[in-house]
């Protein structure tokens, strides 16, 4: 039976696609598994915008796991689980999740295809991945998704600093990261640095397993690798 692990945030531009596509080639990479019929990780995403689709169509045959667009196969959402071949699923969630209130009582993702797609997704998760960006802005989407979506399931989480440049300093970084200790929430102690590598990788249809070995690109590859080893402790529960 595959795990299934989501990258969720209500905010959109956290990074969210790049970390299920990075993360999944990691851990193909680390189960051993290479281009080619029958890969044991696969991508799935429900983003309508299909940004995840363009990347994995420029890697090519070279991707390292299979990919899905199922924004719109809600059957196929219910049974992530039991895709064949498969140990790993990485789901990349829409840039925007249109979350109510909450006063009624009822589901805060509301009515909907996205909301449907993503309830099918939520309720097959193993755990959930929660990319914050060092900004102000990021705080309240991070809340909502957390306490309204994500906490009410009683999934594991690991929230993770995104795309945080050094040349910026540390004080809005070092904000965030207090920011998310006062709520009590798990913090990956990785932070994922911004490498314009990243930004071009999907465009040069590249994952993170196939940059050049130099030193800048194995920095960037780096932070993925001590990321996913985190999340294997999540996994355990050791998180």
């Amino acid at each position: 039976m595959a795990r299934v692990h989501v990258v969720l945030n209500q905010k959109g531009g956290v990074g969210k696609s790049t970390l299920a596509v990075n993360l999944a080639a990691v851990t193909a990479d680390t189960v051993g598994g290479v281009a080619g019929a029958n890969p044991p990780v696969v991508t799935v995403s429900i983003d309508p915008q299909g940004s995840a689709v363009w990347w994995s169509e420029r890697v090519g045959d070279a991707l390292p796991f299979d990919f899905v667009q199922a924004h719109d196969d809600i059957a196929g959402l219910a049974n992530l689980r039991h895709i064949p071949h498969v140990t790993d699923v990485w789901v990349d969630t829409p840039g925007w999740l249109d979350l109510s209130d909450g006063s009624s009582g009822d589901d805060p993702l509301g009515d909907g295809a996205a909301a449907d797609a993503l309830r099918a997704v939520l309720d097959n998760a193993d755990d959930v991945i929660i990319p914050i960006e060092p900004e102000p802005l990021a705080f309240q989407p991070t809340f909502n998704t957390i306490e309204k979506v994500v906490k009410p399931r009683k999934l594991p989480f690991l929230v993770v600093a995104n795309n945080w440049d050094p040349r910026d300093g540390r004080a809005d970084l070092d904000d965030t990261l207090q920011f998310v200790r006062n709520q009590g929430w798990p913090l990956a102690n990785t932070v994922i640095r911004h490498y314009k590598i990243h930004s071009r990788a999907s465009a040069e249809g590249l994952v993170v397993t196939q940059y050049p070995r130099n030193r800048v690109a194995m920095e960037a590859r780096e932070d993925f690798y001590r990321l996913a080893l985190e999340h294997g402790q999540l996994r355990n529960g050791t998180v």
